[in-house]
């Protein structure tokens, strides 16, 4: 495949093994990609500041996306603009207020680098602190002023449906959900109409790249609209059963060089 691809990355349990680094096969195949003039872009849940290690080790060059398409961004080029799309704050406070009829552990709300825990954990703030953002613990009805780019309500795998039933029933229209599979239930929330695609689709018109010549690859259901939209959308081996079905293609798990594996044959990179 000569002519040039956009390849979006998810991170965890896409390219990122489970102990969180990036295999040196996967690297070789990602670095051989960009020589051949292919564009290597990263797409997360995660925000910035816990990608940026990743962006940096691969020396990337490229937009990013961050929070599932609620802010993207180009680190190395400021002028290529900044696209943040936050929550209304009233809507957040109202959803911690409705939260306090539910059974759920915590909720965390983020602005950009700001992080609000509304009950102090010491494993929250642990998690929560790479990249030195600023946090605040206490009642987010109270401390949180500015417009959250994502919400985080963390609760247990029974209680995940009745609270994503209210979310859908009282804020369909301000909001969209998904939650996260084990070993954390979270439910995550962004501005309604947001999702990884949206973020991918604005760098392929920048780097005029049709979306039959995107491959992108995912594991979770925060990545089913960037499958969709992509020519080449891959569901990795340990994806979840919807992401297989919804991805038009397959390749091995996170831990076994699956992103590296199908790259290396798909634009015949003969890096192994």
């Amino acid at each position: 495949m000569a002519e040039k691809h956009l390849i979006a990355l998810d991170l965890d349990g896409t390219l990122l093994k489970n102990d969180k680094t990036i295999s040196k096969k996967t690297k070789e195949v990602i670095q051989k990609a960009r020589e051949n003039g292919h564009i290597v872009m990263i797409a997360t849940g995660r925000p910035f500041r816990s990608s940026e290690m990743y962006y940096r080790e691969m020396n990337l060059d490229t937009p990013i996306v961050n929070f599932n398409g609620a802010f993207v961004h180009h680190p190395k080029d400021p002028n290529w603009g900044i696209y943040h799309s936050p929550l209304e704050v009233n809507t957040a406070k109202d959803i911690v207020e409705a939260c306090s009829s539910f059974q759920f552990h915590n909720i965390i709300a983020e602005v950009i680098d700001d992080v609000y825990i509304h009950y102090h954990d010491e494993k929250l703030l642990d998690i929560f602190s790479l990249g030195n953002p600023n946090i605040t613990t206490g009642d987010i009805r109270n401390f949180l002023k500015a417009s959250p780019t994502s919400m985080l309500i963390h609760t247990d795998e029974e209680h995940v449906k009745t609270i994503r039933d209210h979310l859908s029933a009282v804020h369909a229209e301000v909001i969209d959900h998904r939650s996260w599979a084990a070993p954390f239930h979270v439910i995550e929330i962004v501005k309604t109409g947001l999702n990884k695609a949206v973020g991918l689709k604005r760098a392929a018109d920048y780097f005029q790249i049709p979306s039959e010549r995107i491959i992108a690859f995912g594991d979770e259901d925060n990545d089913l609209e960037m499958l969709d939209y992509a020519g080449f959308g891959v569901a990795m081996g340990n994806a979840i059963d919807l992401v297989k079905t919804t991805a038009n293609e397959s390749t091995l798990t996170n831990e076994e060089d699956g992103v590296g594996i199908y790259l290396n044959e798909l634009l015949n990179l003969k890096v192994f």
